[in-house]
């Protein structure tokens, strides 16, 4: 019973920890020239949220510890390689080969958000498309 108190207690402390829960969005500056509206489609079902500035934030990522989580992802991903900054220097040359081989979109993402779960055939159009998208308009310092 005390451990199940304590759980609780130490549940309600975390949520006083303000990382993570500050939303925003900053502003889109600009996207890439995309190589084909399907390539934005499928990027933003399975990147967005995490690599642009068009984060959906949902109730639970306001709650700790699962709000410091997703802040940590979302900052990093927008860091690495960001479509809504896409004249920035950022690392895109391996986004093609990160869809291709399975890593993004990660598989605990898409147990949450199942819509970004990608077939082999969209995997491939958007693993294409993005590598497209790169040669024709590749962002400063890491094009492809």
């Amino acid at each position: 019973m005390w451990g199940g108190i304590g759980a609780v207690v130490l549940f309600a402390l975390i949520q006083a920890v303000p990382y993570g829960r500050s939303h925003h969005n900053p502003p889109v500056q600009a996207e890439p020239r995309w190589d084909s509206p399907r390539t934005r489609e499928l990027a933003v079902r399975a990147c967005f949220d995490c690599h642009s500035n068009l984060t959906t934030w949902l109730w639970y990522t306001n709650i700790a510890p699962v709000s410091w989580l997703t802040q940590s992802d979302v900052d990093s991903g927008r860091s690495t390689l960001n479509f809504s900054t896409w004249h920035s220097p950022q690392e895109a040359s391996d986004a093609a080969g990160a869809v291709r081989d399975g890593g993004m979109p990660p598989w605990f993402y898409t147990i949450l958000h199942p819509r970004a779960k990608l077939s082999s055939a969209e995997k491939a159009q958007l693993a294409a498309g993005l590598q497209a998208t790169i040669a024709r308009d590749p962002p400063p310092g890491g094009g492809g």
